[in-house]
């Protein structure tokens, strides 16, 4: 058995695991993780979403993924796979989500902006970001994590744990109180 059968076979246990076992995390919030690479950062973001209590995460586009980065977590996480970022979008949407997606460019610092409950997080992929257009999702607001070195961005399991800690961080790591 090679690598990446061995690492599909294990995916797909953890995935039966999971259906058994996962609940849903304390605080009002989702990870939508768009078309990321299979390898080592959506089991690091799923290990993240239950240390930082996300209610679930979405992985969009992609039909398997390594689960060893998650340490075990994955059985506790609910996490879905969803075919297309409008499907997720649009449940997520039914459910009265409010949506971020990050951009180096925005107006926002992610420690400026006050996450509402019922906030949809969105990552995009490490090397060409998302699949959707801006202009089809005017209701998705755009936040950046501030920077001072010249690197073009961050990790996407490292921005993705910045923003939940920022959203436990606001509400005093109390999942009864709601952003000020």
């Amino acid at each position: 058995m090679n690598k990446r059968q061995y690492m599909q076979k294990s995916f797909e246990r953890q995935r039966l695991l999971n259906k058994v076992m996962s609940k849903p995390g304390p605080f009002p919030y989702v990870l939508i993780l768009d078309h990321l690479k299979v390898d080592f950062n959506i089991g690091k973001i799923i290990r993240s979403a239950e240390a930082f209590g996300a209610q679930a995460v979405d992985v969009v586009g992609t039909s398997f993924f390594d689960p060893l980065p998650a340490k075990g977590c994955m059985k506790r996480v609910p996490w879905n796979m969803i075919k297309s970022f409008q499907e997720s979008y649009q449940n997520w949407e039914s459910q009265g989500f409010t949506f971020y997606a990050f951009d180096s460019e925005a107006a926002e610092s992610i420690h400026e902006v006050h996450f509402p409950d019922k906030s949809a997080f969105i990552l995009g992929h490490e090397g060409f970001g998302f699949t959707f257009k801006k202009d089809n999702y005017p209701k998705i607001k755009f936040v950046k994590i501030p920077q001072f070195g010249l690197v073009e961005s961050l990790n996407v399991s490292v921005a993705a744990s910045l923003v939940m800690y920022e959203f436990a961080r606001s509400r005093g790591f109390n999942p009864a109180v709601e952003s000020p």
